[in-house]
């Protein structure tokens, strides 16, 4: 899988609709009950981006940056305006906003993850300047690896310690068909265009 380690533009993607995807398989058995599994570890979230693309020169934009992706063929950042955050979005970022992981007096690497109840959701982009890790509550500074969202530690944490961090945090997607169409009639027209993205799991 190929990846481009930039973001796509914030202006563009601000105002994007987001919807999440999820797949269940249910199985009817012979006394009624349901059978119900998912193959999917994770939910895959979809974007539909038009609302920030309102002028020609936005335009212009968005074709350079999906010709420099090559269509679908290379993955990229892209900020969710609804879910960003370790914490709440109106919350200043603490490094105690999620658990990352338990210590054992051996294992020096965690991964960033947030939790959505039971779900724990990796997180694999986080943004620089924005990851703060605690151990015991206390400020730690591991090396952060922002492409793969792993902190590592130069020696490992104590066991029994919790290791939490907070951050910002970008989803790596692609664009979602291989042809996108703009055309100056529907910018004269107050008509915005709409562009699909989806995420990928790196």
């Amino acid at each position: 899988m190929t990846f481009h380690d930039i973001r796509f533009p914030v202006r563009l993607a601000f105002g994007s609709g987001v919807s999440i995807e999820r797949r269940t398989e249910i199985t009817t058995l012979a006394s009624g009950y349901e059978r119900r599994i998912s193959p999917w570890a994770q939910g895959r979230r979809h974007y539909l981006i038009g609302a920030g693309v309102r002028s020609l020169t936005d335009a212009a934009e968005l074709l350079t940056f999906y010709e420099a992706r090559e269509g679908r063929l290379h993955g990229f950042r892209f900020k969710d305006f609804a879910d960003f955050k370790s914490g709440a979005l109106n919350a200043v970022v603490s490094s105690t906003d999620q658990v990352i992981g338990t210590g054992d007096g051996v294992r020096k690497t965690f991964q960033l993850t947030k939790a959505y109840g039971a779900v724990m959701r990796p997180i694999a982009k986080p943004v620089e300047g924005t990851v703060t890790v605690a151990v015991n509550g206390a400020t730690a500074t591991p090396t952060v690896d922002f492409v793969t969202g792993q902190v590592t530690f130069s020696t490992a944490p104590v066991a029994g310690a919790v290791i939490s961090a907070g951050y910002e945090f970008d989803v790596p997607v692609r664009f979602n068909s291989d042809r996108i169409e703009m055309t100056l009639e529907s910018f004269e027209a107050g008509r915005v265009a709409a562009v699909a993205l989806i995420e990928i799991h790196t």
